[in-house]
């Protein structure tokens, strides 16, 4: 949290962000609280759910998991309207009255990597810099606006997982080899 902190100008809130001030009977949700400061919990508490942006005429709209909830899990197998949803206003994003669609949208949640362009818009998945789900290595989008039409490029970056592996051991991560699975394999835990 303190590198998001130090480095990151603006960020959204994700769904560990919200359950994580829960009370939890979930033995590696409660390693995670254990580690947390007041300043942490206030920092989390925050955060916006969406960031709305302009860049070059668009609208560019920045969420964890839906227009709807922090929770609400679209890939890339929902039907076309589900995916197509994603453009949608909504009260939570604070858009019901506007006039105007998000051009482009950025989400993260599925911890996958794509992009899709439909007549609404860019549907952009930006994937996951600790657990990606898709391949091993890190990803992140860079969103850019220098030229007069906004470009989006996909990076991947190598890190140390055995490393990170060790790490989690030494701090007694519950549920290791769930982790191990995770981040060497892409298997997530739940699905």
């Amino acid at each position: 949290m303190e590198l998001i902190q130090k480095n990151c100008e603006r960020v959204v809130r994700g769904n560990w962000d919200v359950f994580i001030q829960s009370p939890t009977d979930n033995d590696v949700i409660q390693w995670f609280k254990d580690r947390l400061t007041e300043k942490d919990y206030q920092y989390l508490s925050s955060l916006p759910f969406n960031i709305d942006l302009e860049l070059n005429g668009q609208l560019i709209r920045f969420f964890h998991a839906s227009p709807r909830s922090e929770f609400e899990r679209i890939s890339v197998r929902h039907p076309i309207e589900k995916r197509l949803s994603m453009f949608e206003n909504s009260e939570i994003t604070n858009s019901i009255h506007y006039n105007k669609l998000p051009d482009i949208v950025f989400y993260g949640d599925i911890h996958t990597t794509f992009l899709q362009t439909y007549k609404k818009g860019i549907l952009c998945n930006v994937g996951s810099v600790g657990n990606s789900l898709d391949l091993t290595s890190a990803s992140y989008a860079i969103l850019d606006g220098t030229h007069s039409n906004n470009a989006i490029q996909f990076i991947r970056v190598d890190y140390d997982r055995q490393a990170e592996l060790m790490i989690a051991e030494e701090l007694g991560l519950p549920q290791l080899d769930k982790y191990y699975d995770e981040i060497m394999l892409a298997k997530y835990r739940n699905a």
